[in-house]
Formats: C-alpha cells, sequence, structure tokens
C-alpha cells in the first residue's frame, strides 16, 4: 500500500533530533513561554523574511487572533466585509464570522484552486476592509496582483498560509506578503508539529504586540490585562519540535516538488485534470511547495476505488464547501458553481517527503490504467 502520508516515517528520520529537543525541553524546566519559543519564532520569521513571528496555539487562531487585533486597533468594525475564496477549508471563514464580520465569497480561478485577482473588483464594496487570500494546497496565489489590488483601495491582505510554508513569487516568501500571514504547524502540514501549533507573521511592530497580547489572556505583561484575551500560545515542546523540523523544510520541500513534477510528467490520463503550474510574468513562476498534489475527476468514487484496489491511499480535502456547510446554512441557498463542481471533482494523490520513485511510479501507473467509468 502507498500510504497517503505517513507521518510515522517522517518523525522516525528525525527521531533522535527530536528527542535531543524534547529532553532539551524537558531538562531546563521551562515550559511556557521560554527559550525555545523566542528561538523558533526568530528563526521562523528569519526564514518568512519578515519582522516578527508571533507563536499561537494553532491556525485557526492565527488568522482570528489577527482579525481581532484588526479590530481592536480599530482598523475595522462589526459589519466590515472580507473578500475571501468560496473554496476554502472552513478556518477561513470561521475566523471572520467570529470577529463579527462578513465574509463575501468569490469563486476561485478554475485552474489554480486559488483567488482570481481578476474577480476582486466584482466583491469590492464600501465596506470591504481586507482580503483574505488562501494558498490551498501549498499553491501560492498570484499575490503582486492581489497586493496591487489591495493597495489601490487601501485593503488589508491576509495570507492564509496554513499549508504553503516556503512557498514563493520572485523568492519572497509566504509569510512575508500580506499585512500579515497566518500559519497552521498541524502534524500534516509540510512544517508539521507533533500536535496542534500555530504562527502570525508581519512586519507591524504594533499588530504583532496586540496579537501576542490577545493570545497571552490580553496581558502585555503579568497580572494586568487590557483586553478580554484568550489563552493561545505556542508551547515550547512544540517550539522545540518545530526547530528540528524547520531545518529539514527546504529538503523536504525540493522532495516533494520532484514528486510533484514526477506526476505532471508522467500522468497522462485524460479523465484527470493535473494542477496548472503558472507563470505571472515572462520571469517569475508561482513556486509552489504541493502540501497536497490534487486532481480532478468527474467520477471521482470510481477513480478513487479504482487506486484503493490497486494499493494507493487518497483522501479528499474537501468534500463540502463552507457555504454547503450546517455551520453556515444561511448560505444554503448561494451557488457557486465553479467551487461546488471543484469539491466534487477534487481527489489528493500520496506526496510526502519520504515518498519512495517506487511509489510515485506505482500511484502513475494505477492513476494511468484507470478506465474513467468502472472499477477493477
Amino acid at each position: 500500500m502507498v500510504n497517503f502520508l505517513d507521518l510515522k516515517s517522517i518523525n522516525a528520520a528525525l527521531r533522535s533530533e527530536l528527542i535531543e529537543a524534547c529532553t532539551r525541553v524537558i531538562d531546563s524546566g521551562w515550559y511556557i513561554s521560554g527559550r525555545e519559543v523566542a528561538a523558533f519564532e526568530a528563526e521562523f520569521a528569519a526564514y518568512c523574511g519578515v519582522k516578527h513571528c508571533i507563536g499561537v496555539a494553532n491556525g485557526l487562531d492565527a488568522l482570528t487572533l489577527t482579525i481581532r487585533a484588526w479590530k481592536v486597533l480599530g482598523r475595522f468594525k462589526q459589519g466590515d466585509e472580507v473578500i475571501v475564496p468560496a473554496n476554502t477549508y472552513i478556518a477561513s471563514i470561521l475566523s471572520i464570522t467570529e470577529n463579527g464580520l462578513v465574509p463575501v465569497l468569490v469563486e476561485p480561478d478554475d485552474t489554480t484552486f486559488n483567488l482570481c485577482p481578476t474577480k476582486l473588483e466584482g466583491a469590492l464594496t464600501d465596506r470591504t476592509r481586507l482580503i483574505l487570500p488562501v494558498h490551498l494546497y501549498g499553491q501560492i496565489c498570484d499575490m503582486p496582483a492581489i497586493n496591487e489590488f489591495a493597495q489601490k483601495y487601501g485593503l488589508l491582505v491576509l495570507e492564509d498560509s496554513a499549508q504553503a510554508h516556503g512557498a514563493s513569487v520572485k523568492g519572497k516568501k509566504t509569510g512575508s506578503w500580506g499585512s500579515a500571514s497566518a500559519f497552521s504547524f498541524y502534524p500534516g502540514k509540510n512544517l508539521g508539529a507533533l500536535g496542534d501549533a500555530g504562527a502570525v507573521t508581519t512586519d507591524d511592530d504594533e499588530l504583532a504586540e496586540t496579537i501576542r497580547a490577545l493570545g497571552n489572556y490580553g496581558s502585555k505583561s503579568k497580572y494586568n490585562n487590557i483586553y478580554k484575551g484568550v489563552n493561545s500560545r505556542l508551547d515550547e515542546l512544540q517550539a522545540a519540535m518545530l526547530r528540528v523540523k524547520l531545518g529539514h523544510l527546504e529538503k523536504d520541500t525540493s522532495v516533494r516538488r520532484s514528486i510533484a513534477a514526477a506526476y505532471m510528467a508522467g500522468i497522462e490520463n485524460q479523465a484527470l485534470k493535473l494542477p496548472l503550474e503558472k507563470s505571472i510574468d515572462a520571469t517569475s513562476f508561482l513556486e509552489h511547495v504541493w502540501h497536497l498534489f490534487v486532481v480532478r475527476c468527474q467520477n471521482r468514487t470510481a477513480f478513487q476505488d479504482h487506486l484503493r484496489a490497486k494499493g494507493v491511499e487518497t483522501l479528499i480535502h474537501y468534500p463540502i464547501p463552507p457555504h454547503k456547510q450546517k455551520a453556515y446554512a444561511e448560505w444554503d441557498e448561494l451557488n457557486f458553481d465553479i467551487t461546488e463542481r471543484m469539491h466534487a471533482e477534487v481527489i489528493s494523490l500520496p506526496i510526502g517527503p519520504t515518498m519512495s520513485m517506487d511509489d510515485v511510479s506505482v500511484v502513475i501507473d494505477a492513476c494511468n490504467s484507470f478506465n474513467g467509468a468502472t472499477v477493477e
């Protein structure tokens, strides 16, 4: 069986380094907001090319606390609007509604899965304050075009970089394109902890200070609470694990890119629609990190059953779009044809830094042997 993602083997390859890091934390006697967190924040900020990294408990908190901080700082008020792709994972939407803002859903580019800059104008109103582009599946958005639009209309940009650690355009990484960026370090991410963890990156000093306070019970100094905050902090153990994995991220990304290239070159089945690698001008490409390698198939169930019979594990990210979830029943009458078609067709093939090229060949052969209709 070719596993979809073998976290056990990924962590086994780093076992000695992870144990050493864990031991360092245990022996320190300091387990919250200590040296490991401070060191990881500095290292990840440097990796992304920004001034600040603020560790938080998870990726959803990274989004939610950033938007809340802007409200505290007077940049948003109740009922302001946020442009967000309709096909994102629900966390992007939850962070908006949790803060009393209004998500304005926009159809994605049908070929890239990402927010389409040419569709922003149609979503703009006099209440628009923020654009929330999502680098879905580790495929970076056209950030130069999105930023140009945001600057034209005086809008903030919050990158949802939960799946795109290290993706870049023109040498500039995710985490540094927006006014701020939210990251998840869920174990299955390209940079994954051994539990939940997240972070916000930004160059904005005031925003960084406010997010840090909001995530620390609303306190900038102990027992002095200036906001009605929450407890959302990156802990020492997870920070130590992430420091180990950050040192291997570029190598792991290179492996993912090699697998993606092999899939792109080797999968020839016309029943499958492969992801599109796109340039934004004659010299600049969107440099993806392939958190997921997602293809589209109109007969998805039969295709998934076929791959399972061939010994290939797959997953579906995601079967139900946000506007069709019970949590947002008020949107049930909305129709987003491109989004709904995507969610009905997408299926994720195995990809990960410990996959062998033999496994990749098995996946390619299984894809090419699918006849588009029947299960073997």
